[in-house]
């Protein structure tokens, strides 16, 4: 996998917290994430029920987040009528569903885990599996990330989270000395 944003994740915002400097070097830690409003506005369309839904949860390594859920209802297949509302009891249960698999996936890792599962999105893909017998749904992501509450700072844990971390030096090049004379003596007649 290569380390340059893909164009379908360019609507994440991904918020980050400097928590130590050394030398050139600033480490981050993650400090949330939202989508952008674009991206929100065009999930958003007529015909169908909008289902949000947060919680807040606690990781292993006591980050206290809280996270927020979109999703929206899908026509059936071979479905004749052009809307697909669900009832009330049955957003209800999605709902619960919802903040049910939030709570299960936050709670059973710590923060760069989890922040591993927002990028592809297996949250969301899982809410949509565990749905489909009540209402079929599309387009559901964790939308928002909010940190309610850190930990003390700990230098360890930071440089742990940082650990496969190596400095991105460029190459010297060797250049002819005498071409860059030839090159400084044409500027100078040039600017006579």
């Amino acid at each position: 996998m290569t380390s340059r944003p893909r164009r379908c994740s360019a609507y994440r915002k991904i918020r980050l917290r400097a928590e130590d400097v050394q030398g050139r070097n600033v480490l981050t830690n993650f400090w949330g994430m939202d989508f952008t409003t674009d991206k929100l506005r065009s999930l958003v369309k007529k015909w169908q029920t909008l289902i949000e839904a947060h919680v807040d949860v606690k990781t292993t390594d006591n980050y206290m987040l809280r996270l927020f859920c979109i999703g929206f209802t899908k026509r059936r297949p071979n479905q004749v009528k052009r809307t697909c509302y669900a009832q009330a009891s049955q957003i209800r249960q999605i709902r619960s569903k919802m903040v049910d698999i939030m709570s299960n996936q936050a709670s059973t890792c710590d923060l760069k885990e989890l922040v591993s599962k927002f990028i592809p999105e297996v949250i969301g893909k899982e809410i949509e599996k565990a749905t489909s017998s009540i209402f079929p749904l599309q387009n559901v992501f964790i939308r928002k990330v909010k940190i309610l509450k850190a930990p003390k700072f700990d230098l360890g844990k930071l440089m742990e989270v940082h650990g496969d971390y190596k400095e991105d030096v460029g190459t010297k090049l060797e250049r002819p000395a005498d071409t860059d004379e030839a090159m400084a003596g044409q500027e100078v007649a040039a600017a006579e």
